[in-house]
């Protein structure tokens, strides 16, 4: 892929495309007016996964660009302005101790870099060779000179030269207030690509809750590292949030141990899994052993942000009990389909366009149902 060329009025006409192609494909739920929270035009991306190509004298960071018959062309990288520019400056820098060092660079294939708005770096280095001490010991003393974490990957090895995760930072307004929450992000789990909307899309539905009248428990599926269940977790008595992964489970434990919030339990099960303890069709062990009773929470409002292919029908049934549900998607297309099920028995009090992914055609939206009287 090429960098795409980036101004405002390039921006504004990807961005008008969005929001075309959103108010006519979800017309028919006549929803609220379209709320649009855009991206910074450049140096918006956290995340950035590299190529190293090699030549007779030379390597560079290179991506590959596909015509229409399939066949892929190198393209060289010295720059990639979509990432953030802590990623950029970096980028030369490390390249260049890299190419100065024989064991560093030997049959190195891929880079990725994992950054943060609080200021960490974390650098997967990947090769084609397996990693001995020699390896490990400069890659320590070249993490101490730049001041970032280092990761070397090789088929079955990974070694951590300090941390496998960056600390991210991330201010929301929550009762009236800003608060700064801190989150762990682990080298190869999910995050949020591009910080600044998603702070955006945590006041959305911060705002959202503060909206809604009566709150008493808060319910969340597919809760990750605790991203959205942090700041939420101000408007409701009691929240408890659900996740399949382990290692975004024992993330957002950390999270909540180091952001100080006692009203939050987290319970390593799968929606569907959910869904059937919450029926009592089955009990869980890991429930048990978490201390958690279903029958100790009142719950009148659902978050959930769940992946690409959208809730499942089991699940979308579960939703329709609760008074409110506050949806995050990442595909129009399943939210759409999602919709068709929530809006028997819910209507759409407020919808969003977050940009998350500019100069692409990815769409995150976010909406607000309550149940119809």
């Amino acid at each position: 892929m090429t960098a795409p060329i980036m101004n405002d009025n390039t921006y504004q006409a990807q961005l008008a495309n969005k929001v075309a192609r959103i108010q006519k494909q979800f017309a028919c739920f006549e929803p609220p007016m379209l709320e649009i929270h855009q991206s910074p035009i450049s140096h918006f991306r956290m995340r950035a996964e590299f190529r190293i190509w090699h030549s007779d004298d030379d390597m560079f960071y290179a991506m590959f660009e596909r015509d229409e018959a399939g066949k892929k062309t190198v393209i060289r990288l010295d720059e990639f302005p979509i990432a953030t520019r802590q990623i950029n400056e970096l980028m030369s820098v490390l390249l260049t101790e890299l190419k100065a060092n024989a064991v560093l660079s030997e049959r190195i294939f891929e880079i990725h870099f994992l950054n943060t708005l609080k200021g960490d770096m974390l650098v997967s280095l990947i090769y084609h060779k397996k990693l001995d001490q020699t390896w490990q010991d400069l890659a320590g003393a070249l993490a101490d000179r730049l001041g970032i974490k280092i990761i070397g990957r090789s088929r079955g090895q990974k070694i951590v030269i300090s941390d496998d995760f960056v600390i991210e930072q991330m201010t929301v307004e929550v009762q009236g207030g800003k608060q700064t929450f801190y989150y762990q992000q682990i080298e190869g789990g999910f995050s949020q690509p591009n910080a600044q909307v998603c702070q955006a899309m945590l006041n959305f539905a911060c705002d959202v809750a503060d909206s809604i009248a009566n709150k008493q428990d808060l319910l969340e599926l597919y809760c990750g590292n605790g991203n959205f269940t942090l700041p939420l977790s101000g408007y409701f008595k009691k929240v408890l949030a659900t996740e399949l992964s382990k290692s975004s489970v024992n993330a957002a434990r950390w999270a909540i141990t180091h952001n100080g919030i006692s009203n939050i339990d987290i319970a390593r099960l799968s929606a569907e899994d959910f869904g059937q303890a919450h029926k009592g069709v089955r009990e869980f062990r890991r429930l048990l052993e978490a201390g958690i009773d279903m029958n100790d929470y009142a719950f009148n409002t659902v978050f959930v942000d769940p992946p690409r292919a959208g809730v499942d029908d089991q699940t979308l049934k579960i939703l329709q009990d609760f008074d409110n549900i506050i949806y995050i998607s990442c595909n129009p297309d399943t939210l759409f389909d999602n919709l068709l099920t929530l809006t028997q028995t819910h209507d759409i009090r407020r919808m969003a366009l977050f940009d998350q992914f500019p100069y692409t055609h990815h769409i995150e939206s976010g909406v607000w149902l309550s149940r119809r009287m």
